[in-house]
């Protein structure tokens, strides 16, 4: 742990991260520091810009801080761009992601804290072609739960209320 004022932002950080900054700092608030800002041996940061910014915005007074030792400066840039860039490779399998999703509000837990913005988590978890059921399974709500009913695209259970 370090106290937050040593940490130095690289001052020529390629990535725009105010716009994530929120959503970050609603994730430390959420899970607490999981990954720590990486750094080279004069503290300033190689990995983590976002996350300090949401640090620092939530008044927090240390960083966990993992010191990249044995780094040559062109390792260390090329570190910072690829830890970025590589990230912009995956792609998102929308099915599986609805099922976890519908799994995640299921439990009554804030599915914005994933990430996903209202409209991205709308356009996910009930796309065009999802169906809470048929006709003949609405008429059976009222034997089941008010509020959970069960999504036969995704199996899983969804807030019917929302949707």
């Amino acid at each position: 742990m370090i106290d937050i004022e040593r940490v130095i932002p690289y001052a020529r950080n390629p990535r725009k991260n105010s716009d994530a900054v929120d959503k970050v700092a609603a994730s430390l608030r959420e899970f607490g520091f999981r990954q720590p800002i990486v750094t080279d041996e004069n503290l300033t940061v190689i990995v983590g810009h976002t996350r300090l910014l949401a640090a620092k915005k939530l008044s927090l007074a240390q960083v966990p801080v993992h010191i990249a030792e044995g780094l040559t400066a062109a390792q260390i840039k090329a570190y910072r761009i690829a830890d970025n860039r590589v990230g912009e490779e995956a792609e998102w399998d929308n099915e599986l992601l609805q099922v976890e999703l519908h799994d995640i509000e299921s439990k009554e837990f804030d599915v914005a804290l994933t990430g996903f913005d209202g409209d991205e988590l709308s356009r996910i978890m009930f796309p065009p072609d999802f169906s809470p059921g048929t006709e003949d399974d609405q008429g059976k709500l009222d034997e089941l739960d008010p509020k959970w009913v069960c999504c036969p695209n995704c199996q899983t259970k969804f807030d019917a209320r929302k949707a």
